[in-house]
Protein backbone atom coordinates (compact mmCIF):
# COMPACT_ATOMS: atom_id res chain seq x y z
CA UNK A 1 0.00 0.00 0.00
CA UNK A 2 2.53 2.56 0.93
CA UNK A 3 4.33 1.85 -2.59
CA UNK A 4 0.93 2.51 -4.19
CA UNK A 5 0.79 5.81 -2.39
CA UNK A 6 4.60 6.74 -3.30
CA UNK A 7 3.94 6.01 -6.94
CA UNK A 8 0.92 8.34 -6.63
CA UNK A 9 2.80 11.07 -5.19
CA UNK A 10 5.93 10.68 -7.54
CA UNK A 11 3.48 10.76 -10.33
CA UNK A 12 1.56 14.07 -8.33
CA UNK A 13 4.79 16.09 -8.38
CA UNK A 14 5.55 15.53 -11.75
CA UNK A 15 2.34 16.75 -13.36
CA UNK A 16 3.14 19.64 -10.77
CA UNK A 17 6.35 20.39 -12.99
CA UNK A 18 4.97 20.04 -16.06
CA UNK A 19 1.81 22.13 -15.36
CA UNK A 20 3.76 25.43 -14.29
CA UNK A 21 4.74 28.53 -16.28
CA UNK A 22 8.83 28.30 -14.96
CA UNK A 23 9.93 24.95 -14.33
CA UNK A 24 13.55 26.17 -13.02
CA UNK A 25 12.11 28.14 -10.55
CA UNK A 26 9.86 25.18 -9.13
CA UNK A 27 12.49 22.69 -9.30
CA UNK A 28 14.84 25.19 -7.19
CA UNK A 29 11.93 25.42 -4.89
CA UNK A 30 11.51 21.40 -4.80
CA UNK A 31 15.49 21.26 -4.16
CA UNK A 32 15.68 23.91 -1.23
CA UNK A 33 12.31 22.02 0.27
CA UNK A 34 14.26 18.75 0.09
CA UNK A 35 17.25 20.39 1.71
CA UNK A 36 15.51 22.00 4.32
CA UNK A 37 13.69 18.91 5.36
CA UNK A 38 17.35 17.01 5.34
CA UNK A 39 18.82 19.45 7.35
CA UNK A 40 16.51 19.06 10.20
CA UNK A 41 17.07 15.49 10.31
CA UNK A 42 20.72 15.52 9.55
CA UNK A 43 21.78 16.03 13.08
CA UNK A 44 19.66 13.26 14.04
CA UNK A 45 21.27 10.41 12.00
CA UNK A 46 24.50 9.23 11.09
CA UNK A 47 26.77 9.72 8.14
CA UNK A 48 27.19 7.10 5.52
CA UNK A 49 30.13 5.80 5.19
CA UNK A 50 29.28 5.50 1.01
CA UNK A 51 30.72 8.81 0.30
CA UNK A 52 32.41 8.38 -3.31
CA UNK A 53 28.58 6.64 -4.11
CA UNK A 54 26.51 9.65 -2.48
CA UNK A 55 28.60 12.33 -4.51
CA UNK A 56 28.00 9.88 -7.84
CA UNK A 57 24.56 9.64 -7.32
CA UNK A 58 24.00 13.29 -6.16
CA UNK A 59 25.87 14.53 -10.23
CA UNK A 60 23.35 11.88 -11.40
CA UNK A 61 20.74 13.05 -9.39
CA UNK A 62 21.24 16.75 -10.71
CA UNK A 63 21.15 15.28 -14.77
CA UNK A 64 18.22 13.60 -14.08
CA UNK A 65 16.75 17.00 -13.20
CA UNK A 66 18.05 19.18 -15.72
CA UNK A 67 16.95 16.30 -18.71
CA UNK A 68 13.32 16.49 -16.96
CA UNK A 69 13.37 19.86 -17.40
CA UNK A 70 14.17 19.79 -21.06
CA UNK A 71 11.65 16.70 -21.71
CA UNK A 72 8.92 18.63 -20.39
CA UNK A 73 9.13 22.08 -21.98
CA UNK A 74 8.47 19.82 -25.75
CA UNK A 75 6.64 16.51 -24.30
CA UNK A 76 3.54 15.97 -23.07
CA UNK A 77 3.30 14.39 -19.30
CA UNK A 78 1.56 11.27 -20.77
CA UNK A 79 4.73 10.68 -23.06
CA UNK A 80 7.79 11.89 -21.60
CA UNK A 81 6.89 10.39 -17.90
CA UNK A 82 6.48 6.61 -19.22
CA UNK A 83 9.12 6.70 -21.63
CA UNK A 84 11.93 7.69 -18.38
CA UNK A 85 10.66 5.44 -16.17
CA UNK A 86 10.01 2.78 -18.48
CA UNK A 87 13.65 2.86 -20.54
CA UNK A 88 15.03 2.74 -16.70
CA UNK A 89 13.89 -0.66 -15.87
CA UNK A 90 14.88 -1.59 -19.03
CA UNK A 91 18.50 -0.99 -19.09
CA UNK A 92 18.64 -1.88 -15.80
CA UNK A 93 17.93 -5.44 -16.98
CA UNK A 94 20.15 -4.96 -20.18
CA UNK A 95 22.87 -4.47 -17.59
CA UNK A 96 22.02 -7.69 -15.28
CA UNK A 97 22.16 -9.99 -18.45
CA UNK A 98 24.93 -8.42 -20.85
CA UNK A 99 27.57 -7.53 -18.24
CA UNK A 100 26.95 -9.09 -14.84
CA UNK A 101 25.40 -12.47 -17.05
CA UNK A 102 22.51 -13.27 -15.56
CA UNK A 103 19.44 -15.04 -16.93
CA UNK A 104 16.17 -13.65 -17.21
CA UNK A 105 13.46 -15.98 -17.05
CA UNK A 106 10.55 -16.59 -19.18
CA UNK A 107 8.14 -14.03 -17.50
CA UNK A 108 10.88 -11.51 -17.40
CA UNK A 109 11.84 -11.96 -21.24
CA UNK A 110 8.15 -11.28 -21.85
CA UNK A 111 8.25 -8.20 -19.46
CA UNK A 112 11.35 -6.87 -21.48
CA UNK A 113 9.66 -7.27 -24.94
CA UNK A 114 6.14 -5.45 -23.48
CA UNK A 115 8.93 -2.58 -21.88
CA UNK A 116 10.16 -2.13 -25.45
CA UNK A 117 6.95 -2.54 -27.14
CA UNK A 118 5.48 0.00 -25.20
CA UNK A 119 8.16 2.58 -25.51
CA UNK A 120 7.81 2.14 -29.79
CA UNK A 121 4.15 2.25 -29.22
CA UNK A 122 4.69 5.88 -27.06
CA UNK A 123 7.22 7.30 -29.17
CA UNK A 124 5.23 6.87 -32.25
CA UNK A 125 2.12 8.78 -30.78
CA UNK A 126 4.12 11.71 -30.57
CA UNK A 127 3.67 14.44 -34.09
CA UNK A 128 5.17 17.34 -35.11
CA UNK A 129 8.70 18.85 -34.43
CA UNK A 130 8.25 19.13 -30.41
CA UNK A 131 7.97 15.79 -29.45
CA UNK A 132 10.57 14.84 -31.84
CA UNK A 133 12.80 17.38 -29.75
CA UNK A 134 11.43 15.71 -26.61
CA UNK A 135 11.78 11.88 -27.20
CA UNK A 136 15.82 11.94 -26.76
CA UNK A 137 15.84 13.89 -23.49
CA UNK A 138 12.91 11.64 -22.40
CA UNK A 139 15.17 8.70 -23.33
CA UNK A 140 18.15 10.20 -21.23
CA UNK A 141 16.29 10.66 -18.46
CA UNK A 142 15.28 7.20 -18.42
CA UNK A 143 19.44 6.58 -18.46
CA UNK A 144 19.95 8.71 -15.58
CA UNK A 145 17.01 7.02 -13.85
CA UNK A 146 18.97 3.81 -14.12
CA UNK A 147 22.14 4.96 -13.24
CA UNK A 148 21.21 6.57 -10.25
CA UNK A 149 19.21 3.71 -9.29
CA UNK A 150 21.98 1.48 -9.36
CA UNK A 151 24.28 4.30 -7.45
CA UNK A 152 21.64 4.54 -4.70
CA UNK A 153 21.54 0.88 -4.04
CA UNK A 154 24.83 0.36 -3.62
CA UNK A 155 25.02 3.30 -2.04
CA UNK A 156 22.54 2.52 0.52
CA UNK A 157 24.07 -0.92 1.08
CA UNK A 158 27.56 0.47 1.91
CA UNK A 159 26.55 3.65 3.53
CA UNK A 160 25.77 1.14 7.06
CA UNK A 161 22.83 3.92 7.39
CA UNK A 162 19.30 4.57 5.56
CA UNK A 163 18.38 7.77 6.97
CA UNK A 164 21.85 9.15 7.16
CA UNK A 165 22.47 8.50 3.12
CA UNK A 166 19.13 9.07 2.44
CA UNK A 167 19.41 13.07 4.54
CA UNK A 168 22.81 13.71 2.82
CA UNK A 169 21.52 12.54 -0.31
CA UNK A 170 19.09 15.61 -0.29
CA UNK A 171 21.02 18.07 1.02
CA UNK A 172 24.29 17.67 -1.32
CA UNK A 173 21.61 17.22 -3.94
CA UNK A 174 19.57 20.61 -3.26
CA UNK A 175 22.23 22.71 -4.27
CA UNK A 176 23.60 22.99 -7.34
CA UNK A 177 20.69 23.85 -9.29
CA UNK A 178 19.47 26.61 -6.99
CA UNK A 179 22.92 28.02 -7.24
CA UNK A 180 23.24 27.77 -10.74
CA UNK A 181 19.42 29.92 -11.04
CA UNK A 182 21.00 32.24 -8.66
CA UNK A 183 23.86 33.04 -11.21
CA UNK A 184 22.00 32.86 -14.31
CA UNK A 185 18.63 34.98 -12.64
CA UNK A 186 19.56 36.33 -10.28
CA UNK A 187 17.80 39.68 -10.52
CA UNK A 188 14.15 37.88 -11.30
CA UNK A 189 14.62 34.91 -9.44
CA UNK A 190 12.99 36.10 -6.28
CA UNK A 191 9.71 37.43 -7.76
CA UNK A 192 9.33 34.07 -9.79
CA UNK A 193 10.34 32.36 -6.72
CA UNK A 194 7.50 34.16 -4.86
CA UNK A 195 5.20 33.33 -7.69
CA UNK A 196 5.75 29.60 -7.54
CA UNK A 197 6.00 29.16 -4.08
CA UNK A 198 2.78 26.65 -3.59
CA UNK A 199 3.85 24.26 -6.53
CA UNK A 200 7.49 24.12 -5.33
CA UNK A 201 7.52 23.09 -2.01
CA UNK A 202 4.12 21.09 -2.66
CA UNK A 203 6.43 19.43 -5.50
CA UNK A 204 9.22 19.43 -2.53
CA UNK A 205 6.93 17.62 0.04
CA UNK A 206 5.68 15.42 -2.44
CA UNK A 207 9.32 13.88 -3.48
CA UNK A 208 10.59 13.59 0.12
CA UNK A 209 7.34 11.61 0.98
CA UNK A 210 7.22 9.16 -2.15
CA UNK A 211 11.26 8.54 -1.81
CA UNK A 212 10.77 7.56 2.19
CA UNK A 213 7.68 5.69 1.43
CA UNK A 214 9.71 3.58 -1.29
CA UNK A 215 12.86 3.46 1.79
CA UNK A 216 9.90 2.00 4.09
CA UNK A 217 8.76 -0.45 2.17
CA UNK A 218 11.91 -1.57 0.83
CA UNK A 219 12.92 -2.53 4.43
CA UNK A 220 10.33 -4.98 5.42
CA UNK A 221 9.21 -6.14 1.59
CA UNK A 222 10.40 -7.72 -0.92
CA UNK A 223 12.63 -5.20 -3.32
CA UNK A 224 11.25 -7.03 -6.67
CA UNK A 225 7.69 -6.11 -5.78
CA UNK A 226 8.18 -2.62 -4.27
CA UNK A 227 9.96 -1.89 -7.04
CA UNK A 228 7.39 -3.24 -9.78
CA UNK A 229 4.74 -1.59 -7.94
CA UNK A 230 6.38 1.96 -7.95
CA UNK A 231 6.59 2.09 -11.33
CA UNK A 232 2.97 1.97 -12.07
CA UNK A 233 3.10 5.77 -11.64
CA UNK A 234 3.33 5.62 -14.97
CA UNK A 235 -0.36 5.00 -15.38
CA UNK A 236 -1.03 7.39 -12.86
CA UNK A 237 1.08 10.21 -14.62
CA UNK A 238 -0.90 9.31 -18.34
CA UNK A 239 -4.47 10.03 -16.61
CA UNK A 240 -3.15 12.90 -14.76
CA UNK A 241 -1.91 14.17 -18.20
CA UNK A 242 -5.46 13.58 -19.90
CA UNK A 243 -7.71 14.56 -17.41
CA UNK A 244 -5.64 17.42 -16.12
CA UNK A 245 -3.71 19.02 -18.87
CA UNK A 246 -6.13 17.81 -21.75
CA UNK A 247 -3.86 15.63 -23.70
CA UNK A 248 -4.98 13.54 -26.11
CA UNK A 249 -4.69 9.69 -24.67
CA UNK A 250 -6.15 7.57 -27.29
CA UNK A 251 -6.10 4.05 -28.37
CA UNK A 252 -2.63 3.80 -28.75
CA UNK A 253 -1.23 5.67 -25.43
CA UNK A 254 -3.44 3.54 -23.70
CA UNK A 255 -1.55 0.52 -25.17
CA UNK A 256 1.17 2.11 -24.66
CA UNK A 257 1.13 2.55 -21.15
CA UNK A 258 -0.61 -1.06 -20.16
CA UNK A 259 2.25 -2.73 -22.22
CA UNK A 260 4.75 -0.66 -20.28
CA UNK A 261 3.50 -1.05 -16.75
CA UNK A 262 2.76 -4.99 -17.42
CA UNK A 263 6.71 -5.15 -18.46
CA UNK A 264 8.22 -3.48 -15.97
CA UNK A 265 6.01 -5.63 -13.46
CA UNK A 266 7.11 -9.21 -15.30
CA UNK A 267 10.58 -7.68 -14.92
CA UNK A 268 10.54 -7.18 -11.34
CA UNK A 269 8.97 -10.75 -10.65
CA UNK A 270 11.47 -12.96 -8.96
CA UNK A 271 13.00 -15.56 -10.58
Amino acid sequence: MAVLVAAVLHAGWNALLKGVEDRLATVVLLDLTGLAVAAVALPLVPAPASRGLLAASVVLHVGYQLLLLVAYRDGDLSQVYPVARGTAPLLVAAYAGLVLGERLAPVQLAGLGGVCAGLLVLAGTGRGTRWRVAVGPALATGVFIAAYTVADGLGVRRAGTVTGYVAWLFLLHGLPIPLYALAARRPALAGRLRRHLGPGVAAGLLSVAAYGLVLWAQRGGALAVVAALRETSVLVAALIGTLVFGERFGHRRVLAAALLAAGIVALNVPR
